[in-house]
């Protein structure tokens, strides 16, 4: 880049930040986003409990889901390789009461990080309303990927 134009010469590599490295490096994670502004929104237009006062906010509102989700599933997945692992029937039963406390508790923690985070700008209703939101979200990005990585689905051969 010259320093006196602000302009970028020909072949030079142009430095990238680290939300641009980010962005490039991880495509699936900015699909998701998508996907989840997508649903959200449907949730705002079609349940009454799920209200956020604007599109910003539910983008803001998805990338938040987005954190929020991802570490529920790494959790859950540390949970059920211990799950999988334990020989004792007592190892068994902590290891699913321990997948249970997951699956019921990142709900409640969604929905306080959401208040925490948005206050009343954003309500995803109660504990019954986030887990259909949830569910309707994690099978969207399932979905959305199965159909970006089938190269027939695409048309292309």
């Amino acid at each position: 880049m010259n320093a006196e134009t602000g302009q970028t010469q020909p072949g030079a590599s142009v430095p990238r930040g680290p939300v641009r490295r980010w962005l490039t490096a991880r495509p699936a994670d900015v699909v998701d986003i998508f996907v989840y502004v997508v649903v959200l929104n449907f949730a705002i237009e079609y349940l009454p409990e799920v209200i956020s006062e604007g599109f910003t906010l539910s983008l803001l509102t998805a990338i938040l889901l987005k954190v929020a989700l991802e570490a529920v599933l790494l959790l859950k997945s540390v949970v059920m390789a211990r799950w999988k692992a334990a020989t004792t029937t007592r190892a068994k039963v902590v290891s699913g009461l321990a997948l249970w406390v997951v699956a019921a508790g990142s709900k409640l923690v969604v929905l306080e990080l959401v208040a925490l985070v948005f206050g009343d700008a954003v309500s995803l209703g109660g504990f019954v309303p986030v887990t259909l939101l949830i569910v309707a979200l994690l099978a969207s990005r399932a979905a959305v990927r199965r159909l970006l990585a089938d190269p027939v689905t695409l048309g292309t051969h």
